[in-house]
């Protein structure tokens, strides 16, 4: 039996990526199991529901099936009470504004980020289409970034964290289009998160996971869960 809560994870899934920032930066410790979204293990796929990663199962075997789930998880184990401070608002206000902006994150920029990535898919609309559609959101995010250096503030906090591995990729599809954009400050919030030493914990290679596999502990890279 792990001595840890075991996370189900896919390196290049931007809600694994977002649910890997938490536990690195509040340094709570897991073992993680890398997937492979192609042949997903058994052992996940017989927890049922909807097999999707991340999903993290606890030392009592509470099963927490969405990245957002696993990071108020992540919240609640950390011993450093005032990074949980910075990262989650305490007043009402703030921690509406930062659910506001992962839900319009997840329910309306992922479904054109979608589009836009695999413009093949859904030839109805043309790639340029679907990105204008996705630049709403950066639209709105440039102008809040005019304002404060992170989406609340002077400090980066859960919004933050949740919505860079998105535009991530949403800026992969095309790069070049986006250094010649007018979205100043988003290309400078976004190089904070991908220069981070944070980050490059967060995008370590792991090989895929099979039954009988020594465990890897995360962050740390010690195989001794």
């Amino acid at each position: 039996m792990s001595l840890y809560p075991i996370l189900y994870s896919f390196r290049r899934c931007p809600y694994a990526m977002r649910a890997r920032y938490f536990l690195v930066v509040l340094e709570v410790n897991v073992c993680i199991r890398e997937v492979v979204l192609k042949a997903k293990p058994e052992a996940l796929l017989v927890l049922g529901g909807r097999a999707s990663v991340p999903q993290l199962i606890d030392l009592e075997g509470r099963r927490y099936p969405e990245s957002v789930d696993i990071i108020f998880w992540s919240l609640m184990q950390t011993k450093n009470k005032s990074l949980v401070d910075m990262l989650w608002p305490t007043e009402k206000v703030g921690q509406s504004k930062s659910l506001a902006w992962v839900n319009y994150n997840d329910r309306i920029f992922k479904y054109w980020l979608d589009r836009y990535k695999y413009a093949e898919r859904y030839p109805e609309r043309t790639e340029e289409y679907y990105r204008q559609r996705g630049e709403v959101f950066l639209h709105r995010l440039e102008r809040r970034l005019t304002v404060s250096t992170f989406i609340l503030g002077d400090s980066y906090s859960f919004a933050d964290i949740c919505l860079f591995p998105f535009v991530r990729q949403f800026v992969g599809v095309n790069p070049s289009w986006f250094e010649r954009s007018g979205y100043r400050h988003v290309r400078q919030w976004l190089a904070y998160f991908l220069s981070s030493n944070v980050f490059a914990v967060v995008m370590r290679k792991y090989v895929k996971w099979e039954e009988g596999q020594i465990p890897i502990h995360f962050p740390c890279d010690k195989r001794e869960c």
